[in-house]
């Protein structure tokens, strides 16, 4: 347990500076993080009789790096503008391609299944883990970012301690057996106060409604738990506990950001949706 306060404390630590250094820094560290994930679920699916093609999948990081670098997605995708859908036909295209290749040209070394999971984690990972570089490159995006951290923290938190003193009711036991449905609603009930109140202390500055971020918390504290579970049937697919160990007491890096892999593209999407 103290190893698991102390990472605690210096992950938050962390967190903090990276965000007040400003977008650039946060879309480095993301691209970082995507590196560390990937590579993490990449063994993973070792360990579970896979062989992910790892060049296709750490090549598929580099377009996370350049959206931090140029920030040239935001705006283009939200009006809609072509040369993000023929860059974005070009990628999938190039992925797929490449995929392929390798499975025919390999001499039997990748067949379907390892082609498959490599796609998987190409967009488990580096796709939702650019919506949290997305989101700080928008218009307000210092204070959205913290919605996604928010939605996936509080859920976490109230789950968590909900579960504890009054759970019951085993929601999802073959994939968590800890997980329980009264920590489950704790857990999103957590997320909505905890959203309604970010967006009542800063009201003046986004100007927008107290409701959507009422709402904002309630879809984020369903789908922060749904990424959480989604990481647990992985590990027991491939018969592992944690993705690492690489910070102690809490696993590895994607056993840290699989509630937030969710909730990034949610908030996102919710904002460019509602709050515009």
């Amino acid at each position: 347990m103290k190893a698991r306060v102390i990472s605690a404390v210096v992950v938050i630590a962390l967190l903090i500076t990276v965000i007040c250094l400003g977008e650039t820094a946060i879309g480095i560290a993301v691209f970082i993080l995507t590196v560390m994930a990937s590579w993490e679920f990449g063994r993973a699916l070792e360990k579970g009789g896979y062989r992910p093609v790892k060049a296709v999948s750490f090549a598929a990081c580099i377009p996370v790096l350049y959206i931090a670098l140029t920030g040239i997605l935001p705006s283009a995708a939200v009006i809609g503008g072509d040369d993000v859908l023929i860059a974005a036909a070009v990628f999938i295209f190039t992925v797929l391609l490449s995929l392929f290749c390798f499975q025919m040209f390999s001499d039997g070394k990748y067949g379907i299944k390892d082609v498959s999971v490599t796609l998987l984690g190409m967009i488990y990972i580096p796709f939702l883990f650019s919506f949290f570089t997305l989101t700080r490159q928008m218009e307000d995006g210092y204070l959205y970012i913290w919605l996604i951290l928010i939605g996936a923290c509080a859920t976490d938190t109230f789950a968590f301690f909900t579960g504890v003193t009054v759970g019951r009711v085993k929601i999802v036991p073959k994939i968590s057996p800890k997980k329980t449905l009264e920590g489950c609603i704790g857990g999103v009930a957590g997320s909505v106060i905890a959203m309604t109140v970010f967006g009542a202390c800063f009201r003046s500055v986004l100007d927008v409604p107290l409701t959507h971020f009422a709402v904002l918390g309630l879809i984020c504290g369903i789908i922060s738990q749904l990424g959480d579970w989604s990481a647990s049937a992985i590990k027991r697919t491939v018969g592992i506990k944690d993705y690492g160990s690489i910070i102690p007491g809490h696993g590895g890096v994607l056993d840290r950001i699989d509630s937030i892999l969710f909730t990034a593209p949610a908030v996102y999407f919710y904002i460019n949706i509602f709050f515009r």
